[in-house]
């Protein structure tokens, strides 16, 4: 055997900094026991995934934990991980068609992972700012708009919370046509 052939080794063997659980700071905090069931939006927990939009076995429903899942808590006590600023003239002039869009694209991801919900969406005079309970629904909902709208969005990660700002200018010209 050479002599640094076992070194890979050792390494491969040393998980120090490295995460096994995935999933958010939020849901870390609490162990829930199988099946629980959200009081506020019906999500089950099975398998350790939250789910949605599913109809409980009645066995299920009997046996049942009933808690409130953790996006439905980062809603109440408005804890947000993504933050989007839709600005520009068009902006204000296509704002029910921008809000349908944002409403489209949050109820699709809830339906799919019920932990990403919008907590708050707010006009402040030509601005839009929607906090979301993800950074992943906040990156897609940026997406999502200049797809539909054009422009152009900035994403900024913050070090600290892992927290993202998605910036979106709205196109002087859609707001034409």
């Amino acid at each position: 055997m050479k002599k640094g052939s076992e070194k890979g080794l050792i390494r491969s063997l040393n998980r120090k900094g490295s995460r096994f659980d995935m999933s958010p700071p939020i849901a870390r905090k609490v162990t829930l026991r199988e099946p629980s069931v959200c009081e506020r939006c019906g999500a089950i927990y099975e398998r350790k995934t939250w789910r949605a939009n599913r109809k409980p076995a009645g066995a299920v429903l009997d046996k049942a934990n009933w808690t409130v899942c953790p996006g439905c808590v980062q809603a109440a006590e408005d804890v947000y991980f993504g933050r989007v600023l839709i600005s520009g003239k068009g902006a204000a002039d296509r704002h029910e068609a921008i809000e349908r869009r944002i409403a489209n694209v949050a109820r699709l991801a809830t339906s799919r992972q019920p932990q990403r919900k919008i907590v708050s969406q707010e006009w402040n005079g030509d601005t839009l700012e929607v906090l979301t309970t993800s950074q992943k629904l906040a990156h897609r909902i940026a997406k999502e708009l200049v797809k539909t709208f054009g422009g152009k969005a900035v994403y900024k990660w913050s070090d600290d919370d892992g927290s993202l700002l998605a910036s979106w200018r709205c196109p002087a010209e859609t707001a034409k046509g």
